[in-house]
Order: C-alpha cells, then sequence, then structure tokens
C-alpha cells in the first residue's frame, strides 16, 4: 500500500505530538492531591490516567512508525 507523502507526514506530526504531549498532562496528574490518598497510596483517580496515558502514548508512537513506514515505502 502506498502512503501520500502528505499522510505520512499528518501521521508522524500526530504521533509525536501524542508523545510529547501526554507525559506532561500526567505529571499535573501526578501533582493532583486526588492522585494519592492520606497513606500516599495511589488511587483510582491515578490508575485510570496512567493507564489513559499509557495507551494514548502507545498508539500515538503507533502513529509515528506507521507514518514514518509510510515515508520509506
Amino acid at each position: 500500500m502506498q502512503l501520500p507523502v502528505l499522510a505520512a507526514l499528518v501521521l508522524i506530526v500526530a504521533g509525536v505530538w501524542s508523545l510529547v504531549v501526554w507525559p506532561q498532562f500526567l505529571r499535573r496528574v501526578m501533582k493532583d492531591p486526588r492522585a494519592r490518598d492520606a497513606a500516599g497510596k495511589a488511587t483510582r483517580f491515578l490508575t485510570v490516567h496512567v493507564v489513559l496515558v499509557s495507551i494514548s502514548m502507545l498508539l500515538g508512537l503507533a502513529t509515528a512508525v506507521i507514518g514514518v513506514l509510510g515515508l520509506l515505502s
């Protein structure tokens, strides 16, 4: 399958965007008082956001890789 150069570039930019933005979001979530209970244990709030960020970053990485492969083919 041939991927147009513009489409490949859009995928790369979208993937890199996810890899840059989501870690910043997670840093803010981890500083949120709802992230830990009184004993310092992670709450569901933190757990859900870590899963969300992890999946989003994996999808961002996959998107960028597909874009790069599209440029190389």
